[in-house]
């Protein structure tokens, strides 16, 4: 049990501070309105980081059905806990997502631009293109796990120390790709929260987007996660 609780509250943590950086950067009568994609993209890295070393020895940290799904294709995680592990990660995000929206409400009230508060909760093209959506999901989240894979090259590696690499790893992906899509790299981190958008009273709120969310950050990074273990695993190190 206890593995399912900690990808759930990880999960939970990884969104509270991460659709919270951007609620804090770009809604209305925020203190730090307009900070902008340096914030961001660190701060994503950073909700990443804390959760992963509070639960990493309780359930290795994953927070993503992708990269959970992939370790069980490689053998390294056991078939049985994925379907535990993917309900307690998206569960996880959306209750991350309305903690977001009760502690921003007065900001999400004061801004009347929907696609900024979808925004807040899930990400989105900036220019929509299915196949290329996809792709760059696809190429995100294979160098998100290819490289936390190649972590475990570097030798003389301190316990703990790893989490930081993860951190770099993420800030990494962001700041080079992110403008594509927001990079999702992770089902949950999208579905959860974008779930949230659709149930909660979010003034003036638009259409949750599913049309997309159902589609790009799932199928994306499933397919990405899949591959970089597959030719990990093909690499004879």
């Amino acid at each position: 049990m206890l593995p399912y609780i900690a990808e759930f509250l990880g999960t939970m943590i990884l969104i509270i501070l991460g659709d919270g950086v951007v609620a804090n950067v770009n809604l209305n009568k925020s203190g730090m309105k307009g900070a902008g994609a340096v914030q961001i993209t660190f701060a994503w890295g950073l909700a990443v980081l804390l959760p992963a070393f509070i639960f990493g020895e309780a359930s290795g940290a994953s927070f993503n059905p992708a990269l959970t799904i992939a370790l069980a294709v490689d053998g390294s995680f056991a078939w049985s806990m994925v379907p535990g592990y993917i309900i307690a990660q998206i569960a996880g995000a959306f209750v991350g997502g309305c903690i977001v929206y009760l502690l921003f409400k007065g900001q999400f009230d004061a801004t009347e631009d929907p696609g900024t508060k979808l925004g807040v909760f899930c990400t989105g093209p900036s220019i929509a293109n299915t196949g290329l959506n996809i792709f760059s999901e696809t190429v995100g989240t294979f160098i998100l796990v290819f490289a936390i894979k190649g972590i475990g090259n570097v030798t003389g590696l301190s316990t703990g120390v790893d989490k930081l690499f993860v951190f770099g790893i993420i800030v990494s992906v962001g700041m080079s790709l992110g403008g594509l899509t927001g990079y999702a790299i992770n089902p949950a981190r999208d579905l959860g929260p974008r779930l949230a958008h659709a149930v909660l009273p979010i003034k003036g709120k638009g259409d949750s987007n599913f049309g997309y969310g159902l589609v790009v950050p799932i199928i994306g990074p499933i397919i990405g996660a899949i591959a970089a273990v597959l030719l990990y695993g093909a690499i004879p190190w």
